[in-house]
């Protein structure tokens, strides 16, 4: 058949995506493929297909519809009245899966264009696995009818009908069990039209119909819930009001969907009941025969800080025990715990917590029922009564354990001793124990025999259901969850090692030193104290006081011993996978021999070798095998690359792939053309006999060779031709340069001369004696050095294109020194025989002139080319040991070349790999930065382009060389600024290379394209032949050089397409065929549509990068509105038409409604997941990025997909992230390094040997049939999905996948650059994991993991903020309970009783948190395992002088607060970072508005305490010891304060901005202003949240903010004016004071509202009469009491805590407080506070700008990262205002 060439297309010619099914006949590279052929043909319909009813197709249409070509899709829209476009989507992405699955049958099938029937019984199996679980789950008989009799056509039908469904489900696809239901009865209605003679009106489908089943399948449960959507009020609504996605999908869960929904669906069903209709059937039927609809399914979202026990209840009561026993063998004898448990006094204490144990239970069992009574109801009954149950049995075994230990202890007062009566009460309780702990006993060897936990909990018999009833609510998910015995064994020492460490710690370090001082402080009586004290009789309060921050220590630091122990394990793991093994561009020149055989063993494709069908004995021997040539090859022990032959296919394969490489860098301008001819492989030519490596590494190994002979002495040329080869690159080098400079003579010398006969001669000559080895005997190896310099004259003149003449001279000059220095005389004289008379001066003196022939330079560009390569190969001119200079093309080939060594499956060829698809999600970010974004400087006066080229020097010299604007070798020459603009084309250059250096969709788009590039490259290689890989090599080398655009299609068409022959024309298209069925890319552009309409110049760009990339598919939301018909949504994807050069439509799918109905991003990404192909699909966010290298990995890492991990193959495949944006500034520094310890190291661990990774992002790949089977790649409900992408994690360990990860492949990534986007991130993600901790995922997982791997999910996931928050509760505790300490008194009464220096230890418990300095930890070993431990530490004491612990710190207060505020009050929302370059001053009053809440508050509050202790402490009477308490809590009050002005450019400047802040504080509210306009509206958008908590929200914030009080109640009692009298009435006195400062404020505010316009002289003469007032009273009270000039001070720091405290407690109560007259008292006194809290923020800056050189040393430690690679602060610094 004839290769598709340039044609042109008709308007009426269908549109398609990949394959042109309509056409089998068309002209289409992809219909080639037998396997495409044989796929399209199977969906040919059989012969007793049923034809559709005649009132349906009529007369002519019958006709037609007999005479065409129609298939199972066509048959399927007609019955059951799908949309044509779905159709069309879905037959060929059901071609395109056969295909690829016929593709990797082995051995192939015959005939190849036949399917095969392992084919669509795979697919079948695959794609309704999830539904005949469901039957099963449900024991409803499957829908499935499959015979011998066409099974294979009829399992086609199926898995057709499926996808249709699928295909149109629109935001039902979230729901997979409720897709399962429809399926069930389609199924059964197909089955009944295949089963009966005629089609006719009575067994019609009930979807039968133009879009029936969008119309009414769809439509009805949609409607259903887009009504709980509304009722959720914006996620404003309690989550417990409304059903989300997964309890419409839990419905079907039970049988009652069956009797309630039944089919066709009843429209009055319950379950389609929305809260509306609910509502108005309530107003207007009154209570009588009331339908309630269907409520909360499965599980209920409670708030609650009690969530945290409920959902992990199994953790909380094994640490509650064991403190409990620990205090109980602390507390009754000194010594080691095993010997003190000798005493039966002890056991018997020990004993106690059989009583605490139930107790616990009872609080579950009591929590259960308070959050979860809403699932009860006439159809739960038998819930309520298992939570009724379990209440009962709790409280009945918490009694009986009371009873029994109580009466075995009255036996043993009585007895006085342990006597035989009471130990037989003992035994009695123990046997009771036993009893109460032999379902634990059971779960344990459940644990060790996992298989039969697996299989009772996956089982269907009645029997086991009964069974396992009382324990655990039966449910479609969370069944069989264990791993193999192995896998246990693992991750249950990890653990047991964690825990023992803790646990020891925590007994000899907390609780043992804190025995003796509780025991003395209980012991005290008489206690002075300094205030009134309402329990004088006991100091039990003060106890809780001292133990309060032992006991939230105790539980949190599993997660610093977690910290340590993964930096351990990580370590070693990742040494065991040979991270890091090749760390620098010189470590790889090392390595570079083995380095072909490495690229050849894993990505040339291994036919049969560990392949699906050889037998399991021959698999092991395979696998031994395999793993022992890694070794050879990692260490080079076995076959290297000097082995291979420099013209073998292997060689050129090699080559071909490492030019590719570089030549890619060079299209990104990672490297300038020098750098590219340097590291790429040279072509073949100058007929050199050796492998000719990079010239990189042959940097002076001539010049090495040439010293050697110099000094060598003998005549035994085999020793010194030894001696040079012992070094692989030394001896190529040399070989190389003899073949070139023999070559070059002959080249440039007339081939009839007589000097070419003396050059020919001279070379046989030499060869001859080498042959016979007399080299060194016939000629003098001591001159080769004059020889060497001559010959580099001659090619530096030849490169320099010097005249005719001075080559000639430079001959001669070789010709004399060869003659006169190098030759021995006999050798002179064999050389002057062939000439005659050379020795005549005259002679010598015309020789070469007229035999030279010099190439023309413009003629004959690839001889200089390969004469400059020479040259260097000579005689570098500098050490090539910093090329490329560039630092991330360095990082790049070296993880490129590591990697290559790791183990790494297998790749298949191109044809037998899985295919796959990436999905990006876009909204509204930048596509591409326009000219004006480039050149407009913002408020600092820089601009970005200037920026960028300050930031990427090298690159921005690279991109004006490649454009041909400027010459590398004098850069200086810069051209003028105007040429950058002076055509269309440099203009759009200059934005992608802007571009691709941001965070920007085109960035992704070019990354994922590689994915493309790498398929056809590989393809190419994988049928390529010798002379194929030579003409492809050369014309990539000379591509790297002259091309000056961006970036084409492949550097290996276009090698190809280089060929002038039919074959070559044919293998390009069969390639770009190729790729396409293997690769699909896919962008969410939700707002294209949108974008179009209006001319958004983003649409324009989104169309250029579909124009650049043709591969590139767009996916968007349209809109349209039409008169009668309302709007209507579809859902649209659009391609690029090379032919007919515009942007066509392919589908367009009608959906129900709106499609965001819950959070953007996963509706987004669900709309587009229709379009997207293959067997998994990579989700890629739009910060992301990608590297041809690591593209080429492809193949192996989806081959992972075939692999057994454990007991499963993995569903989600996790890959290596390098966050890119790290040198921009110390703040993306350290943001860069957190996140590369999560992503390595952090990741590696919890895949192996934890088993518990879990889906935490972008850029994993998926199994994508499994997830379309089981709701998709993320979850959308409102807020409590709004970590979207995690949930996918715990959906696919819910339902029994397995997560693995994968470090030889990475992808980079993009993060936030300033600490305001970076502290929104942070925000975003711990609000996200707030939602999580009300969530059922989370709550399952909890309960249906085993111990060990729960407490692995707990610490890597909502537990590691749930312990940031308990360290800052930490600190609250520490510093509160010193206040009470020195306030009260008491403080200073034990310092005067007591000297016992354990009780003075005991005080400062706060050393404990500093422990926290390991959860940095592995940030250190991660570094050191990829950089080396010298580099680590270095980079460690930099981030520590730049003050990464004060971001680290300040990241901890924005973790705590806004984790805790969601957890407790909700609130949580995506926040929008942006991503672009941060890197400018923020003003004072944007982060005043961003950080007063979450820190400025809370590190006043501390300072205040800090303060306040300092005054009263009895322990801080020197300096030293109030520095040694107080120095972390200090170090953390000021970091929240300060952080957001030391990590922000030009932070002095804020001093001057104080004006700004003011003139935002006193603005009044406008109708339309905005938080950023005016306090009062940011003030009310603040304490939103406080409107939609619930009750129990509402009394904790009351309870908290008492805190406050306990300031003023300690230090009334302190003032000269209470005259140590401790009557309570002091204190109720001292609010006399408040409250008439409230109402001076009351008065003050009235009268500005009534006089400050209309009377503004009474308004003055008021203030005067109040200030006079004050003033009075301060005299009365200084001349008639005790009152000093100091206690004022003292009074301020009393009742200011207390103002605060009211008003935080008024504005609980705001919703009353609004409509009387005391709420502007209140604005005006908050108002008050925040002016008063700006100024003390504000006074350290101030402080700070008087320090000289303070800015300088700012901007060179928030920059110091940009200054090491070249950034040129300073310039930035000018602020030029000139665009660039």
């Amino acid at each position: 058949m004839r290769p598709s060439m340039g044609r042109t297309v008709s308007e009426d010619e269908e549109v398609y995506n990949i394959l042109p099914i309509h056409d089998m006949l068309a002209d289409n590279d992809a219909l080639r493929f037998p396997e495409v052929r044989a796929a399209m043909k199977a969906l040919e319909p059989m012969v007793d297909l049923p034809m559709p009813p005649t009132f349906v197709l009529q007369g002519r249409e019958m006709k037609r519809w007999r005479r065409q070509r129609r298939d199972i899709m066509d048959w399927l829209e007609i019955f059951f009245g799908f949309q044509k476009d779905n159709v069309k989507n879905q037959r060929e992405h059901l071609v395109l899966l056969l295909a690829n699955y016929q593709m990797r049958l082995q051995p192939p099938p015959d005939p190849l264009d036949t399917l095969d029937h392992k084919v669509v019984h795979h697919l079948r199996r695959r794609l309704l696995k999830n539904y005949t679980k469901w039957c099963s789950f449900l024991r409803e008989p499957s829908s499935l009818f499959l015979s011998e009799v066409n099974g294979d056509w009829r399992q086609l039908t199926y898995c057709s009908l499926y996808l249709l469904i699928w295909g149109e489900a629109a935001n039902l696809r979230f729901m997979p069990e409720c897709l399962c239901y429809i399926f069930h009865h389609m199924a059964k209605e197909l089955n009944r039209i295949l089963g009966s003679p005629q089609t006719d009106k009575d067994n019609l489908p009930y979807s039968f119909g133009q879009c029936g089943f969008l119309d009414k399948v769809v439509k009805p449960i949609y409607e259903a819930v887009r009504g709980e959507a509304q009722a959720a009020m914006e996620g404003r609504a309690p989550h417990s009001s409304w059903r989300n996605y997964d309890d419409m999908n839990e419905y079907f869960w039970t049988k009652r969907c069956f009797r309630q929904l039944g089919w066709p669906l009843d429209m009055q069903s319950n379950y389609l009941m929305t809260p509306h209709q609910q509502k108005n059937q309530e107003q207007n039927g009154g209570s009588k025969h009331l339908q309630q609809k269907v409520g909360k399914t499965g599980f209920v979202e409670q708030r609650s800080f009690l969530n945290i026990y409920r959902s992990f209840d199994h953790l909380w009561t094994g640490l509650i025990l064991m403190f409990q026993a620990m205090m109980i063998l602390a507390f009754n004898k000194n010594g080691i715990p095993w010997d003190v448990l000798y005493d039966r006094d002890v056991q018997g204490s020990v004993l106690t917590i059989f009583v605490t144990w139930p107790g616990l239970r009872l609080l579950q069992a009591t929590l259960d029922v308070v959050t979860q009574y809403r699932l009860v109801s006439s159809e739960t009954k038998l819930v309520g009564l298992r939570m009724v149950l379990k209440i009962l049995v709790a409280s009945i075994w918490t009694t009986i354990f009371s009873y029994l230990l109580a009466r075995a202890w009255k036996q043993r007062t009585i007895d006085r001793k342990w006597s035989p009566e009471a130990n037989l009460k003992l035994i009695q309780l123990l046997e009771t124990a036993a009893v109460f702990i032999l379902p634990e006993i059971l779960a344990i060897v459940l644990f060790i025999l996992p298989w039969i936990r697996n299989f009772v909990e996956r089982s269907e018999w009645k029997i086991f259901h009964l069974i396992t009833w009382w324990f655990q609510t039966r449910l479609f998910v969370a069944r069989g969850l264990r791993e193999n015995v192995f896998d246990n064994i693992r991750y249950t020492t990890f653990w047991l090692m964690v825990l023992c460490t803790k646990f020891s710690f925590s007994y000899f370090m907390q609780v043992r030193p804190l025995v003796e001082p509780t025991r003395a402080l209980l012991r005290l009586d008489m206690i002075n104290y300094e205030w009134h004290e309402f329990f004088t009789n006991h100091n039990r309060f003060v106890v809780i006081v001292i133990w309060t921050p032992v006991i939230l220590v105790y539980l949190m630091d599993i997660q610093i011993w977690y910290a340590v122990f993964q930096s351990l394990v990580g370590a070693m793991v990742g040494l065991t996978n040979h991270i890091g093994e090749i760390r620098t561009v010189q470590q790889l020149k090392l390595r570079f021999p083995f380095f072909a055989s490495a690229i050849t063993f894993n990505l040339a494709p291994k036919e049969g070798l560990l392949g699906e069908d050889i037998l399991p004995h021959s698999r092991y021997v395979n696998l031994v095998k395999d793993m022992v040539r890694r070794v050879k090859l990692r260490y080079g022990l076995g076959k290297d690359y000097r082995k291979f032959e420099s013209n073998t296919l292997e060689a050129r394969k090699f080559a071909y792939i490492w030019n590719t490489v570089i030549h890619f860098f060079r299209q990104e301008d990672l490297i300038s053309d020098h750098e590219s001819q340097l590291l790429q492989f040279p072509g073949s030519s100058w007929n050199v006999s050796v492998v000719q490596w990079p010239s990189v590494l042959l940097s002076n190994e001539v010049l090495a060779a040439v010293s050697m002979t110099q000094v060598w002495q003998g005549n035994d040329d085999q020793r010194l031709w030894t001696k040079i080869c012992k070094n692989e690159y030394r001896r190529c080098a040399v070989v190389e340069c003899y073949d070139s400079i023999k070559y070059l003579l002959k080249r440039i010398l007339n081939e009839g001369s007589e000097e070419y006969r003396i050059v020919d001669d001279l070379f046989n000559q030499i060869e001859r004696e080498i042959e016979e080895g007399t080299f060194c005997e016939n000629f003098k190896v001591s001159a080769l050095a004059e020889v060497h310099s001559r010959i580099l004259g001659l090619v530096t003149v030849l490169s320099n294109k010097a005249p005719r003449k001075e080559v000639v001279v430079a001959l001669q000059n070789l010709y004399d020194a060869v003659v006169r220095d190098f030759l021995q005389f006999h050798t002179k004289d064999s050389v002057s025989s062939v000439r005659g008379h050379a020795s005549s001066t005259e002679r010598i003196e015309l020789l070469f002139v007229n035999a030279v022939q010099v190439p023309h330079y413009e003629k004959e560009k690839a001889f200089y080319h390969r004469l400059r390569r020479f040259s260097t190969t000579l005689s570098p001119k500098g050490a090539m040991n910093d090329v490329p200079k560039n630092l991330d093309a360095r990082r790049r080939i070296a993880f490129f070349s590591n990697s290559i060594f790791m183990n790494m499956p297998h790749a298949p060829t191109v044809e037998r790999m899985l295919s796959f698809s990436v999905l990006t999600p876009y909204y509204k970010e930048d596509v591409l930065y326009s000219i004006q974004q480039l050149n407009s400087p913002n408020e600092d006066g820089v601009t970005v382009l200037f920026y960028l080229q300050s930031i990427y020097p090298d690159e921005w010299r690279n991109f004006l060389e490649r454009m041909k604007l400027q010459d590398v070798q004098h850069p200086e020459e810069n051209l003028p600024e105007e040429k950058l603009e002076s055509s269309e084309e440099f203009k759009m250059q200059l934005r992608l290379w802007a571009s691709y250096r941001g965070q920007t969709l085109g960035r992704t788009v070019r990354g994922m394209m590689y994915y493309h590039h790498a398929l056809e490259t590989l393809d190419y290689l994988d049928t390529a032949s010798e002379f194929d890989l030579k003409q492809g090599q050369d014309y990539i080398r000379s591509e790297s050089l002259n091309s000056c655009q961006s970036f084409d299609y492949s550097s290996t068409q276009k090698a190809s397409s280089n060929l002038n022959s039919m074959s070559a024309v044919y293998r390009v298209s069969q390639e770009k065929a190729t790729a396409l069925l293997k690769f699909t890319y896919v962008v969410a552009c939700q707002m294209y549509g949108s974008h179009k309409s209006k001319n958004d110049p983003r649409a324009n760009d989104i169309l250029f990068l579909m124009r650049n990339n043709p591969a590139m598919r767009v996916a968007y939301i349209d809109e349209v509105c039409r008169p009668g018909s309302g709007k209507k949504f579809y859902s649209v994807l659009v391609k690029y038409d090379t032919v007919r050069r515009q942007e066509v439509e392919i589908y367009r799918i009608q959906l129900p409604g709106e499609v965001k109905l819950g959070e953007g991003k996963p509706e987004n990404q669900n709309q587009a997941l229709i379009f997207t192909r293959g067997d998994a699909v990579q989700t890629i966010d739009m910060n992301q990025d990608n590297y041809f290298e690591e593209a080429l990995k492809i193949r192996n890492l989806l081959q992972e997909f075939t692999m057994y991990y454990g007991l499963r193959r993995p569903q989600i495949l996790g890959v290596r992230e390098h966050v890119f944006t790290g040198s921009v500034s110390s703040v993306a520094w350290f943001m860069s390094a957190q996140e590369s310890s999560f992503v390595t190291l952090g990741q590696r661990v919890l895949a192996y040997p934890l088993r518990i990774r879990m889906h935490y992002g972008h850029p994993d790949v998926f199994d994508r049939i499994w997830f379309l089977t089981r709701g998709g790649i993320s979850k959308a409900s409102r807020v409590i999905n709004i970590s979207e992408d995690i949930f996918a994690g715990y959906n696919c360990a819910l339902r029994g996948g397995t997560v693995t990860h994968h470090e030889y492949i990475q992808v980079g990534k993009g993060r936030d650059l300033g600490l305001n986007q970076i502290a929104l991130f942070e925000a975003k993600v711990s609000s996200g994991n707030g939602e999580q901790m009300l969530s059922r995922d989370v709550f399952r997982l909890g309960h249906r993991l085993d111990f060990f791997r729960m407490l692995s999910f707990y610490y890597t996931t909502v537990g590691f903020y749930i312990s940031s928050l308990i360290t800052i509760l930490t600190i609250y505790a520490f510093l509160w309970g010193r206040v009470y300490l020195a306030l009260s008194g008491f403080e200073q009464f034990i310092v005067n009783s007591l000297h016992n220096s354990a009780l003075m230890a005991s005080l400062n418990q706060q050393f404990l948190v500093q422990l926290g300095f390991f959860s940095a930890l592995p940030m250190i070993v991660e570094s050191s395992l990829e950089r080396g431990f010298s580099t680590a530490l270095w980079e460690f004491l930099t981030m520590q002088l730049e003050m990464c612990s004060v971001f680290f710190t300040f990241s901890l207060g924005t973790k705590g607060h806004h984790f805790g505020k969601t957890l407790l009050h909700g609130g949580a929302k995506y926040r929008a970072t942006g991503r672009g370059f941060v890197v400018r001053h923020e003003k004072f009053t944007e982060n005043y508005r961003l950080y007063a809440r979450s820190h400025f508050v809370k590190g006043v509050e501390l300072m205040i305490l800090l303060i306040v202790y300092e005054a009263y402490g009895g322990l801080t009477k020197t300096t030293h010891v109030y520095l040694l308490l107080t120095f972390s809590s200090w170090f953390l009050a000021i970091s929240w304060i300060l952080a957001p002005f030391l990590f922000n450019p030009f932070c002095l400047q804020t001093v001057n901005e104080f004006e700004d802040f003011q003139n935002w504080l006193w603005c009044r509210r406008g109708l339309l202003a905005k938080g950023n306009q005016s306090w009062e509206v940011w003030w009310n958008e603040e304490q939103d949240y406080l409107r939609t908590t619930g009750v129990w929200g509402k009394i904790l914030e009351v309870i908290l903010s008492c805190r406050f009080f306990l300031i003023q109640y300690g230090v009334v009692y302190r003032l000269h004016i209470a005259a140590k009298n401790k009557s309570i009435f002091v204190y109720l006195f001292s609010w006399i004071f408040v409250i008439a400062a409230i109402f001076l404020c009351f008065l003050i505010s009235r009268a500005g509202e009534r006089f400050s316009a209309k009377n503004h002289l009474l308004y003055r003469t008021i203030q005067l009469l109040v200030a006079l007032g004050m003033v009075l009273g301060l005299i009365v009270l200084l001349d008639l009491t005790e009152f000093h000039f100091v206690d004022l001070f003292l009074s301020f720091l009393a009742f200011i805590p207390s103002g605060w405290g009211l008003l935080c407690i008024s504005l609980v109560f705001k919703p009353s407080l609004v409509q009387t007259r005391m709420w502007p008292v209140v604005v005006t006194i908050a108002r008050l506070y925040e002016f008063a809290l700006g100024v003390t923020v504000m006074i350290p800056l101030a402080i700070l700008s008087w320090v000289p050189g303070f800015q300088e040393m700012q901007t060179r430690m928030l920059f110091n990262q940009a200054f090491n690679r070249g950034l040129h602060i300073s310039k930035i610094l000018k602020r030029p205002n000139q665009p660039v």
